[in-house]
């Protein structure tokens, strides 16, 4: 929840700004969030791991939180962005009309609207922290034990039972979060990804 929490105070401004100004080098911006997942997983969680060690974050919770926002950050700016651009602008320009300021209509008009693309992004990031091992192992052991390291300690030191069970604890939040996921996530929303 802190990942989830922590990754969208940072990314929901970001991503409103990206969608409705004109922000330079934004291909560049948004280039740069898909980095992380744009090469395999283990080489860029092994030299996060390695700036962690250096500044005193690994084998901590806090180095497990910025280990996941790697990851998750991708999900929420993209995500988002393209929330903010399928909302008309028109509808933020009659709140200016009528006097209101960017904040107030930032806060009563925009992000009303974009509930539901908010709660896919909540999802979105939530399923990906949940189910992250490799750098959660990288940065965390032997002090951070999340369910996907537990599960695998027990499958390696076969207790298969107990590998068995968590994994399913594992597997039914993901399921039922794709579920409401799937009600959520609109196809205009959708019909915005990549659009710069």
């Amino acid at each position: 929840m802190i990942v989830t929490a922590a990754t969208l105070v940072l990314t929901v401004p970001l991503a409103y700004l990206l969608a409705r100004y004109p922000v330079p080098f934004k291909a560049v911006i948004l280039l740069v969030f898909l980095l992380p997942h744009a090469f395999p997983q283990l080489p860029v969680f092994v030299n996060t791991t390695t700036l962690l060690y250096r500044v005193n974050l690994a084998a901590s919770f806090s180095g497990v939180v910025l280990i996941h926002m790697v990851g998750a950050l991708v999900y929420a700016v993209w995500t988002m962005t393209a929330v903010f651009r399928s909302i008309p602008e028109s509808l933020e320009e009659a709140a200016w009309n009528l006097g209101a300021s960017r904040l107030k209509t930032f806060l009563t008009v925009a992000l009303p609207l974009a509930t539901p693309g908010l709660v896919a992004s909540t999802l979105l990031v939530f399923l990906y922290s949940l189910d992250e091992f490799t750098g959660t192992l990288l940065v965390g052991s032997p002090f951070v034990l999340t369910l996907p390291v537990y599960m695998y300690r027990t499958s390696v030191g076969y207790e298969l039972q107990v590998a068995s069970i968590a994994a399913l604890v594992l597997m039914l939040p993901g399921l039922v979060l794709l579920v409401v996921l799937e009600r959520y996530l609109k196809s205009e929303y959708l019909s915005m990804f990549g659009r710069l």
